[in-house]
């Protein structure tokens, strides 16, 4: 199974518009961050997790051949407002794609593109073909193409975000709270791509302290932090980690199996 982190920055992206911090005025390219999302290959299906504000750039970058499935962390804007995107994938494939989510995220998708999951007339270059899978967060394995994907219900200040854990991997973003349950279901993983928005509290997010406390508890054999904002330097900031966590950039691969990860 190889993941690949096709952006690992926070809402805004970075850098940031029109800010003259040294990590947004860095020339270090994985300093460059891209709106969050990731890209997962196994068993010859290619499934991705958001539909990112950049997916174009990022699937452009990625060299991303085909999507067979979508599965979709919450509505927020940054990681679903490059959803028209995937009409360029209908294009090639010919065929309708599924895409996941709970009920508040299929919810919104239904309200903010009404166009796409709403039946009426279309006029000018089409729309995207998707088909929308409710996810219940509490049943323990969903079926997505083959693969078994096990929801993960993590708090996003008051709203649910799913992270997925597709057998050794594990991607939890935008979260602030993982509670006892969900901790359960990621037991014994070779790489955990988990949130961390800064270095002080955040009412939605993990900031470092916490993200190394949940870290601490879950023992995976590799860590990489995602979701990052401006107050982390690639380099700079490297020692702030433990041993086994690695900050994210845009285009990380990783190859996972039960054995550990490349």
């Amino acid at each position: 199974m190889r993941m690949t982190i096709l952006g690992c920055g926070t809402s805004t992206g970075v850098p940031l518009i029109h800010c003259a911090c040294s990590v947004c005025r860095s020339k270090n390219p994985k300093n460059h961050r891209l709106r969050a999302s990731a890209w997962i290959q196994s068993h010859g299906k290619s499934i991705l997790i958001d539909t990112s504000t950049d997916l174009r750039q990022q699937a452009l970058r990625a060299k991303i051949p085909r999507i067979d499935a979508v599965l979709f962390t919450h509505p927020h804007a940054d990681h679903i407002h490059g959803i028209d995107e995937l009409r360029s994938f209908n294009f090639i494939q010919k065929s309708v794609i599924p895409v996941y989510g709970n009920a508040w995220t299929c919810a919104e998708l239904n309200t903010k593109f009404s166009y796409i999951f709403q039946s009426g007339p279309v006029e000018g270059g089409g729309v995207p073909q998707l088909k929308t899978h409710l996810v219940d967060t509490q049943t323990p394995f969903v079926d997505v193409l083959g693969e078994h994907v096990i929801p993960i219900s993590v708090s996003h200040g008051s709203k649910e975000c799913v992270g997925y854990r597709l057998g050794p991997i594990a991607y939890i973003t935008d979260c602030s709270l993982i509670p006892s349950s969900s901790m359960e279901r990621l037991r014994n993983l070779s790489v955990l791509v988990l949130d961390c928005l800064r270095l002080q509290p955040h009412g939605t997010h993990l900031h470092l302290d916490q993200a190394l406390a949940i870290i601490r508890a879950l023992q995976p054999k590799r860590t990489f932090l995602t979701h990052l904002g401006h107050d982390f330097d690639y380099l700079k900031s490297r020692n702030k980690l433990p041993k086994d966590v690695f900050f994210a950039y845009d285009g990380l691969s990783i190859v996972a199996n039960e054995r550990g990860s490349i």
